[in-house]
């Protein structure tokens, strides 16, 4: 395994390269920060230990990449697609409280056996090849996908920078504007104008001056912006000492309408997942040529093994009673925007979540950076994801003057944002809520294999 970059002109890491230890460290920070936000608020909405959780994702992540081969940099994260069936089984409950272990319980069953729907939807892909997964998901389905994904977060990173009273972090008056704005700013000329190894951590960098411009308007106004955890998140676990707490972890049990209500939720993350492995072969293959390496990494073929780890991950997290994930977007484009793809950064982010989950005062003093902050990274990190689907299209040089083009793009487009800005992420279709990313993922894989009907004739014809 190679240590450095060989080519001193281009900075970046490619999946199969080692940082130096301590840049090793900020890097894997960096990852944490940019998924700390969504895992732990998929928790506090469940009711699922949020210790747990966060231990839960690390380890997933470590088995993820694992069973990969180290071949997929991927960071496992709490996922929102099962957010409706969990609270639909469980009645829900009060922000920040936690679900009685027998609920939570019965959940995990039914988390596991989506997490073989996913294994055997690898299986499939793996026995079957690229080429004919790309036949139902082309780069017509899979760009707009991805775009969907960023898009539909748009009015969570805006709610997060902006002033509205009574939300948690949030002052109410235009100063947390300042904060939220300072931070996106300063990440992204970080990002553009930093060279070398400041420019690969924007993302820890711009928090951390969103973090002391948040101080700074506390001193001057008063006004805090930094959050206190709700005490009932850490309900559960066992303390050993005044800073050490074990997270409270929970076995499966049988549960088969768990099992029916949440298995199904894996075919509806199977087109986002897709997504996420043609955004990584495109930004790492790019980073590849640029440094000279002569290599050629074959991520996009790999997605049988992607289904197949994700499966596992949801699996291995449900086994501790955490709720269902998927690999982050968030980190993504991180890693897209930092270039550094190591598979051994996102296993030291893994393996410091999981220390972190022990120590109740550090999952505190992270949950307590202003929300102003986190809406300001959000805003880059979100659009970057939109981003990453139209280089998917590019890269495979679709053709945007195609009918059939344009109304598989369209109908993605439209039914996935329409669908969030208009019920909220869940369409009602024929008695049933529909989530939106999901919906328009099944309708543009339909209608791209309707208007591929004939199609292959008529272009052996022109040829």
């Amino acid at each position: 395994m190679s240590k450095e970059p060989k080519d001193p002109k281009t900075i970046g890491y490619l999946p199969d390269e080692t940082p130096p230890f301590w840049k090793l460290i900020l890097y894997a920070l960096q990852q944490i920060i940019v998924m700390f936000p969504a895992t732990i608020l998929v928790a506090l909405l469940t009711g699922f230990h949020l210790a747990t959780t966060i231990f839960a994702s690390g380890f997933a992540t470590i088995g993820f990449i694992l069973v990969t081969k180290r071949k997929i940099p991927l960071y496992y994260g709490s996922s929102f697609s099962y957010l409706s069936a969990i609270i639909g089984l469980t009645g829900g409950v009060a922000f920040g409280e936690v679900l009685p272990d027998s609920a939570i319980s019965g959940v995990q069953f039914g988390i596991i056996a989506s997490g073989l729907v996913s294994i055997v939807a690898g299986i499939i892909v793996s026995r079957f090849g690229r080429k004919s997964i790309e036949k139902v998901l082309p780069p017509t389905v899979t760009g707009p996908i991805a775009m969907v994904i960023g898009l539909t977060l748009a009015a969570n990173a805006l709610g997060d920078a902006a002033p509205v009273a009574g939300a948690a972090g949030i002052t109410g008056t235009n100063w947390v504007w300042i904060v939220s704005l300072v931070t996106l700013v300063a990440t992204i000329l970080f990002s553009v104008y930093l060279k070398g190894f400041l420019g690969q951590i924007p993302l820890l960098l711009g928090p951390i001056v969103g973090c002391i411009t948040a101080g700074i308007v506390l001193l001057i106004t008063k006004e805090s912006m930094f959050r206190a955890l709700p005490a009932a998140a850490m309900a559960g676990t066992q303390i050993i000492s005044g800073v050490l707490a074990v997270p409270h972890f929970t076995l499966p049990r049988v549960d088969w309408v768990a099992l029916a209500a949440i298995m199904p939720i894996a075919i509806a993350t199977i087109p986002e997942s897709t997504a996420h492995v043609f955004q990584l072969d495109i930004y790492v293959n790019d980073l590849a040529k640029k440094k000279g390496t002569g290599k050629t990494y074959d991520i996009g073929d790999r997605l049988g093994s992607n289904l197949f780890g994700d499966g596992l991950g949801d699996i291995l997290a449900s086994l501790f009673g955490g709720p269902a994930g998927t690999n982050y977007g968030e980190n993504i484009s991180t890693m897209a925007i930092t270039k550094v793809f190591s598979t051994a950064v996102l296993i030291t982010a893994a393996i410091i979540a999981m220390i972190l989950s022990f120590f109740s005062p550090v999952v505190n003093v992270i949950y307590s950076i202003p929300q102003a902050v986190i809406g300001g990274i959000e805003i880059f990190l979100f659009g970057a994801i939109a981003a990453q689907g139209i280089a998917i299209m590019i890269d495979r040089k679709c053709d945007m003057f195609d009918a059939r083009n344009i109304a598989v793009i369209a109908v993605i487009m439209i039914i996935g944002i329409g669908g969030q800005y208009k019920f909220g992420g869940m369409i009602p279709f024929f008695g049933i809520q529909v989530p939106c990313i999901a919906g328009a993922a099944i309708a543009g894989i339909l209608l791209n294999l309707l208007l591929s009907i004939g199609r292959k004739k008529e272009e052996e014809k022109a040829e």
